[in-house]
C-alpha cells in the first residue's frame, strides 16, 4: 500500500468516526454541531488541495468543489421552499457530504445524494406503520444523509 492510498484510508476512517458520532448526536437532539460539521469540511479541503498537488490530478478537487455547490446548493433551497422541514445544519451537512462524494465522482454523489432521501422515507414509512409517527412528526434527516453517503461511497 503506497503513502497516499493509506491516507485516503485514514482520512476515510476519520470521516466514518466522525459521521458515526453526528448520526448518534443528530438522532437524539436533532442537531448537527457547526463545531464539527465546519471542523470537517476545513479540514478536508486542504487535503483535497495537498492530494490534486501531489497526484498531479485536480480532477477530484473539482469534483469536490462541484459537489459541494451541488449538493449544498440543493439543501439550501429545500432549505428556503420548506423552513419547517430542513434544518441548516442538513445544509452544511450535505455540503461536507458533497465535498466528499464529489470527490470520489458524479456517480458516488447521485447514489449518495438519492440514498439519503430513499432511506429516510422508508425510516418515516415504517414508523407510520406502525403508528409510531403521523405526517407532522419530526425526524432527523442527518443519519439518512451520512448514510446515504456511505451508500455512495461503497458502491460507486
Amino acid at each position: 500500500m503506497d503513502l497516499r492510498t493509506l491516507l485516503v484510508v485514514l482520512v476515510h476512517l476519520v470521516l466514518l468516526g466522525v459521521g458515526a458520532w453526528l448520526l448518534v448526536i443528530d438522532a437524539r437532539t436533532h442537531r448537527l454541531p457547526n463545531r464539527i460539521v465546519l471542523s470537517a469540511l476545513a479540514a478536508l479541503i486542504p487535503l483535497a488541495i495537498v492530494d490534486a498537488v501531489v497526484t498531479g490530478d485536480s480532477r477530484p478537487l473539482v469534483g469536490a468543489v462541484l459537489g459541494l455547490l451541488v449538493m449544498g446548493g440543493f439543501y439550501a433551497l429545500l432549505r428556503v421552499v420548506s423552513r419547517a422541514g430542513m434544518g441548516g445544519g442538513d445544509v452544511k451537512l450535505a455540503a461536507l457530504l458533497g465535498f466528499v462524494l464529489g470527490w470520489h465522482g458524479w456517480q458516488a454523489l447521485a447514489v449518495g445524494a438519492a440514498s439519503a432521501f430513499v432511506l429516510g422515507a422508508l425510516y418515516a414509512l415504517v414508523l407510520m406503520a406502525l403508528r409510531r409517527a403521523d405526517r407532522t412528526t419530526r425526524i432527523a434527516f442527518g443519519p439518512w444523509m451520512i448514510l446515504g453517503a456511505l451508500l455512495g461511497i461503497l458502491l460507486r
